[in-house]
């Protein structure tokens, strides 16, 4: 066994790698950008080593800097988790004539699935069945067009190179034809240097299925199947372990050929044959058709390994390692069933885009499993993968470990940035899903449904005035009441529906009422907790400073209105004009050398999809612009600064 390897990677993938390594007594050598330099893989690892810049150009994808770094730390071995040079054959053999070992398969195995053309050839020589279609170096858009005609409509282009859904298109007429296919070729170049495409038939009901499996480079086995259907643009959301549905001769027919198919390219280590299944009329033997192999461990490996009991990276570790295959076919079996959810930072309403920002708090509940890369107090990169965790749970029965992944995703409190937490939830309640009626078309046809915000209600507004006024932990009721004033207190708060001003009276010692102005909520504390509007207070608050986080089917933040300080904060006697929280400057009204007013708008603040004002605190003269629309801030950075008064 190895003493000590170098991870080339970062977040959640390279923390994963640590903890197995550690528990297997191997020392670790993380690597780092500069933009990763207080991530949590460092912390994690026992020794760490700069790399470069914060694109991964500049750092993670620098082969000759990362042998450089594994050299210097005394490593024998490199792991290359996924993505980066996890399938560059260019660098296992340059991480090979160094003399240290490549923990995946070999340069030729990578290149005999790299392109998706020559793979599909390769495999059907190998008797594994491949969707009816056309590839080959003919590239002319009059034969393609002709090739599509005679496999029948509809049919799918897509890019022979890379993946994640670039450089792929459906066409249903062939009028169409034409124009997809130059916007396939165009996305293909920009991606992945190479325009080249194959045509293949579409499948009307399709399933994405996978089969894990794992090598020494003569022999192989399978760890059964995943279905990842649960797709939104060809990029997986949730995935389980078995697939629903899945029948013995259907599972045997597919592990069969998934090892055919990593043995004809004496494949090492752990890898995924990719299936397109037609589920249009159950799962079936002869309905399933060899897509693409992924020569790497696979992002959803973790509900493969809660079915099976087998730890993937040890595997990973003791083969490259030069032990054999650790277990048999016949050793391996299914014990119930697995989900996995991916937790991103992103703008569901605004179609999904990726979000920056802060992790004021996270909190993961008990008795899952959370796979991450980035702790409370982090902040979320624009640099890289906005994923914050996988969550993944297991039971004994898929309606079980269905029903504890919907109670994870509810349990699990995000404040800080904007989440996709929400349409995960939503996606896990969905009827359809529950059945097993899955495919990879269900998110795109209930996309509506699964993206309609739950806002906050009468009771979530309740609760977050409870808690700025310093109720809500415990305090004593009347609190911040004086005897000479009516048993009442106005609270301001900035929500996601704007400004309120909520009016807080007190009935009794342990009795409250809340008028919010559209409702009026009794608020009574028992020997349990806080009841609002006659139930117990389902919500969990955390209260930072003027910030209030409520999580209740999602989340949502309030920030505390000073009335005496309506302004934004500012510092150096109003010379300074500092952000209130973390966020995204949208546009700024000023410039170096203009005369401003006390409340004149100097600039906007994006905060939690919030919009927030920020005006002078007083008359002046703007020395310095320091930031630009479009600029990432941390709370209590300086924006913009006031020349000094003269005395």
């Amino acid at each position: 066994m190895f003493a000590k390897i170098l991870i080339a990677n970062r977040g959640e993938i390279a923390c994963r790698i640590i903890e197995t390594a550690h528990r297997m007594g191997v020392a670790t050598v993380a690597v780092y950008s500069e933009a990763d330099a207080a991530a949590r893989h460092v912390a994690l690892a026992g020794e760490a080593v700069l790399i470069g810049g914060p694109a991964p150009a500049e750092s993670y994808l620098r082969g000759a800097r990362l042998i450089e770094a594994a050299l210097a730390s005394g490593a024998g071995a490199i792991h290359p988790g996924y993505g980066f040079l996890s399938e560059n054959p260019e660098f296992v053999e340059a991480v090979e004539a160094a003399g240290l070992v490549f923990i995946g398969p070999s340069a030729s195995a990578i290149r005999a699935m790299g392109l998706k053309d020559a793979a599909k050839r390769l495999m059907a020589q190998a008797g594994v069945p491949v969707v009816p279609g056309w590839q080959g170096e003919d590239q002319d858009p009059a034969h393609l067009s002709r090739a599509a005609a005679e496999i029948g409509w509809p049919v799918l282009i897509k890019a022979v190179a890379g993946g994640g859904g670039k450089g792929m298109r459906k066409v249903s007429r062939a009028e169409d034809f034409a124009d997809a296919l130059l916007s396939a070729q165009g996305e293909a170049r920009t991606a992945f240097g190479n325009p080249a495409v194959l045509i293949e038939k579409y499948i009307t009901a399709p399933r994405h299925i996978e089969v894990q499996v794992f090598g020494d480079g003569t022999r192989a086995v399978h760890l059964f199947e995943r279905d990842c259907s649960l797709q939104r643009r060809h990029q997986k959301v949730i995935e389980e372990a078995p697939a629903p549905g899945m029948t013995e001769a259907m599972r045997a027919a597919m592990g069969a050929a998934a090892v055919r198919a990593a043995e004809a390219i004496g494949y090492k280590g752990a890898g995924t044959i990719e299936f397109i299944v037609d589920g249009s009329q159950g799962l079936q033997p002869d309905r399933f058709w060899f897509m693409e192999m992924n020569t790497r461990l696979q992002v959803e490996h973790p509900v493969t390994e809660a079915i099976t009991g087998v730890d993937l990276v040890e595997w990973q570790l003791r083969v490259a390692a030069g032990e054999p295959l650790p277990a048999r076919q016949e050793d391996l079996q299914i014990r119930g069933h697995a989900f996995e959810a991916r937790l991103y930072a992103e703008d569901v309403p605004a179609g999904f885009l990726p979000a920056t920002g802060r992790l004021d708090h996270l909190r993961f509940p008990p008795g899952i499993r959370a796979d991450s890369g980035v702790r409370e107090g982090d902040s979320i990169s624009p640099w890289y993968d906005p994923m914050i965790a996988k969550i993944i749970t297991h039971g004994p029965t898929r309606e079980i470990a269905l029903r504890k992944l919907s109670a994870a995703l509810g349990a699990t409190e995000v404040a800080g940035s904007v989440t996709n937490l929400g349409f995960l939830s939503a996606l896990a309640a969905h009827e359809g899903f529950a059945r097993g009626e899955v495919d990879t078309g269900l998110i795109e046809r209930d996309l509506s449904l699964l993206t309609r915000e739950a806002g906050p209600q009468p009771e979530d507004l309740a609760a977050a005035t409870l808690a700025a006024a310093g109720l809500w932990e415990g305090a004593a009721p009347l609190t911040g009441f004086a005897l000479w004033e009516p048993l009442k207190q106005w609270v301001t708060l900035e929500g996601p529906e704007g400004v309120q001003r909520i009016g807080l009276s007190f009935t009794g010692p342990d009795r409250a009422e809340i008028d919010t102005g559209s409702a009026v909520m009794l608020c009574e504390r028992r020997a349990g907790g806080w009841w609002i509007g006659g139930r117990p207070a389902r919500q969990r608050l955390r209260r930072s400073g003027r910030v209030v986080d409520v999580f209740a089917r999602g989340s949502f933040r309030y920030i505390l209105q000073d009335p005496l300080d309506r302004a934004v904060a500012a510092g150096g006697g109003g010379n300074v004009t500092l952000s209130p929280m973390p966020g995204l400057v949208k546009a700024v009204f000023v410039r170096p050398g203009q005369r401003v007013s006390q409340g004149d708008r100097l600039a906007v603040l994006e905060a939690m999809k919030m919009e927030h004002m920020l005006t002078a605190g007083r008359d002046g003269e703007i020395a310095e612009v320091l930031v630009e629309p479009g600029s990432q801030v941390e709370a209590g950075a300086a924006l913009i600064t006031l020349a000094e008064e003269a005395e």
